[in-house]
């Protein structure tokens, strides 16, 4: 008599083992989605963009907008589109501006704390430009990220010899017919920062987050140099 071979059935524990393998299957799928999402925001990466007058800050900060799509915070536009917009904040800093006083830096760190919030929570990060001048302020701005759970990634200095700025400024102030371009007013700048703004490399060097880049040369490389330095944080 010819046996029929029957087609095979799984057992009880066959097909346990396989509901196990499924479940396994879909938690390590849900792991990985959970591990994806913590990279992600891990990537936001904020930067701030510091160096000298004429040190080519702006000129990185877009090209840095247009390769990783990073939000751009300069206060001085910050505060000329706040004051246009007459917003509570604009009325505010215009009268301490009209009164030839300094923003207090509360009122802001106040005001970019409203930008930096407009951005959403699922921006890949924001450049700080202009921002902060004053180890108080750095002090601020690094509270005001905590509160949000961020933080800045890295503090990218672009470090560009003297004469060399003077050189740059005094150009663009023939360039652009900037009255404050010229060498009286670029060598009062240069004095302010360094004897105001520079002490905060050492603050962002104990922070961990200092990076030197050499601003001279062409801006492809000075470019490179800034995008490894980002790639790796």
């Amino acid at each position: 008599m010819r046996q029929i071979k029957l087609p095979h059935l799984p057992s009880d524990i066959e097909e346990r083992k396989s509901d196990l393998m499924t479940d396994l299957w879909y938690k390590g799928k849900e792991t990985q989605i959970k591990q994806d999402t913590v990279k992600v925001k891990i990537r936001m990466k904020n930067i701030v963009i510091f160096g000298a007058p004429g040190s080519g800050k702006g000129t990185q900060s877009d090209l840095m907008i247009e390769y990783y799509g990073l939000g751009h915070i300069s206060t001085g536009d910050v505060l000329r589109n706040e004051i246009k917009k007459g917003t509570e904040l604009g009325k505010l800093a215009a009268s301490y501006i009209d009164g030839g006083n300094l923003i207090p830096d509360d009122l802001m760190i106040s005001i970019l704390a409203k930008v930096y919030d407009e951005f959403g929570r699922g921006h890949k990060g924001v450049i700080f430009d202009g921002f902060p001048r004053t180890i108080p302020q750095a002090e601020a701005l690094k509270k005001m990220l905590d509160e949000r759970g961020d933080k800045v990634a890295a503090m990218i200095e672009l470090d560009v010899p003297e004469d060399e700025l003077m050189d740059r400024l005094i150009k663009r102030g023939k360039d652009s017919g900037r009255a404050d371009d010229n060498e009286e007013t670029i060598k009062k700048r240069l004095v302010v920062y360094h004897s105001q703004t520079q002490p905060l490399i050492e603050w962002y060097k104990k922070e961990g987050l200092h990076h030197h880049i050499n601003g001279s040369g062409t801006l492809e490389r000075i470019f490179a140099d800034i995008k490894n330095v980002i790639d790796n944080l």
